[in-house]
């Protein structure tokens, strides 16, 4: 491709902050929940990129054919692939697309056809950089260029942008619904690639009470590694749905003394570690089952598909609480229309 920026250009990144930052100087946007992704078109042959730089083409064709489809010959935007499902998003739909067989792919992309949400314009159709004027003017020139060449009908979405906090707060009421949090980003700065000066990252985070239902044993020796957290669903039964790693050291030989001594069949009546999912691994099925005894609050910033997103963060104990008040109700949301942020603009 003969394009000032090259399919090997890292994309911004963002600092994690624990507080949404404030000032003229900051604009806002929603942080959808997908994959992040640079597309790159020259005379109609169009490259889509992770985060990492791995090519993401074979697993989006629709986004790919909708990107070649756009008037413009040449261009480079910065966006998140996201995959549409009821008023909101889905992450396992979007997870299930990283798959080897070309067929399975072909029929997902048909049933549950992926969105290219586009935040920031990095060459313009004229093949010229934009990278180095400050977002501001990237974003003027991004919103002419959706006008211009970007259909309603199309699978490339213009993501909202506020210089509001106000409306960024807002838009944290969606967040179970597809959205992960809010991307604070520098106006005027030029797009800082490969670094984490410009951009920040707030989620809301979470507690739950859940039931330690198991735990692993670290690989290296002999002591616990990590909690395995269960809820109770509307059946009754414990279901897994994450795990706590961070033990501090010097509290796992007595915490070791103590999970073993409630060792227990079956830990979990519902969903299991290590049953059958995209997550199993070899390791996932070595898990030593607990009597259901004990309720562990723990942090978290993401719940779908019936699990906690990523490793929780253990709290404390919570002996005075039952385990049978540990139920999924405590991490449903309340599920707003993130479609109405992703409307064609």
């Amino acid at each position: 491709m003969a394009l000032p920026i090259p399919v090997t250009y890292e994309p911004m990144e963002a600092k994690l902050v624990a507080a949404l930052p404030g000032g003229p100087e900051w604009n806002y946007e929603p942080k959808f929940d997908g994959f992040r992704c640079l597309a790159f078109k020259d005379d109609g042959e169009v490259d889509l990129r992770s985060k990492s730089g791995q090519p993401f083409n074979r697993y989006f064709p629709e986004v790919a054919a909708a990107l070649a489809q756009l008037p413009a010959k040449r261009f480079v935007v910065d966006g998140e692939l996201v995959v549409p499902e009821g008023p909101g998003l889905s992450f396992d739909e979007l997870l299930m697309r990283i798959h080897p067989a070309k067929s399975r792919v072909e029929k997902l992309s048909r049933e549950h056809p992926a969105l290219l949400m586009v935040f920031d314009l990095l060459v313009d159709e004229k093949g010229r950089s934009l990278a180095e004027l400050p977002l501001g003017e990237r974003r003027m020139a991004l919103e002419a260029f959706v006008e211009r060449y970007v259909g309603r009908d199309s699978l490339v979405r213009l993501s909202p942008q506020t210089a509001n906090r106000q409306d960024a707060e807002e838009w944290l009421h969606s967040l179970g619904a597809g959205l992960d949090g809010i991307m604070a980003k520098r106006a005027d700065l030029p797009y800082q690639s490969g670094t984490r000066t410009g951009m920040q990252k707030f989620k809301r985070m979470r507690t739950a009470d859940c039931v330690v239902g198991g735990f692993r044993y670290g690989s290296k020796e002999r002591l616990v590694g990590s909690l395995l957290l269960g809820l109770y669903d509307d059946e009754g039964l414990l279901d897994h749905v994450g795990f706590s790693a961070n033990i501090k050291a010097e509290e796992k030989p007595a915490l070791t003394k103590k999970l073993e001594k409630l060792v227990k069949a079956p830990g979990f009546t519902g969903n299991k570690p290590g049953g059958p999912s995209r997550w199993s691994t070899e390791r996932s099925g070595e898990w030593e089952p607990l009597a259901t005894t004990l309720v562990a609050e723990v942090q978290y910033d993401h719940f779908s598909g019936g699990r906690f997103r990523h490793g929780t963060k253990f709290l404390r104990w919570r002996p005075e609480k039952d385990p049978r008040q540990c139920g999924i109700a405590q991490v449903a949301q309340e599920t707003r229309d993130t479609l109405g942020l992703l409307a064609p603009a």
